[in-house]
């Protein structure tokens, strides 16, 4: 039962910041616009604090849950996106999103190995749910997409870069 206390703090704003991180990677491959910028968002917020109910199995994501209930935890997630993003450029979003993805997976497998699979699997939810959460194209939201090809690709870099098999 991993939590908090069993990494160092700078691990833990990496795993803080993987979890915006399984997020934005997707929302960065295919901007859907103002709306569809919120219901990403939404996606990601609920499968996040969605961890911490009571009888999700995982210990890590109901730590990390409580995280981000707290101020604390958003300041330390929040100053670590913008030290990742500092004088990015909006191409190497995805890219910087995927480096730390990596990061926190192997982190949890170094430190916590019986919770890796279940934390990388939940990342690649997050990113699922965020790919799902508003159609891509179309006109005034008629038309278009549930997940464009540009989200389906950086969901196989996502899976990929968790160590997750790749899907069919």
């Amino acid at each position: 039962m991993a939590g908090k206390s069993d990494f160092t703090p700078e691990e833990w704003k990496t795993i803080l910041e993987s979890t915006m991180m399984a997020g934005i990677a997707v929302t960065a491959a295919d901007p859907s616009g103002l709306w569809g910028l919120l219901q990403e968002s939404m996606a990601s917020a609920k499968v996040v604090l969605g961890a911490g109910r009571a009888d999700e199995p995982s210990a890590l994501t109901r730590a990390i849950a409580a995280e981000f209930e707290s101020s604390d935890g958003r300041t330390v997630a929040r100053e670590g996106l913008g030290e990742q993003f500092a004088g990015c450029k909006p191409s190497e979003i995805t890219g910087k999103a995927l480096d730390v993805l990596g990061r926190a997976a192997a982190i949890v497998e170094a430190k916590a190995p019986a919770e890796a699979p279940h934390f990388r699997s939940w990342l690649f939810t997050i990113s699922q749910r965020v790919a799902e959460a508003a159609t891509e194209g179309g006109f005034l939201g008629f038309g278009g997409v549930r997940v464009s090809d540009e989200e389906k690709g950086t969901l196989a870099q996502i899976s990929a870069a968790l160590g997750l098999p790749a899907s069919p």
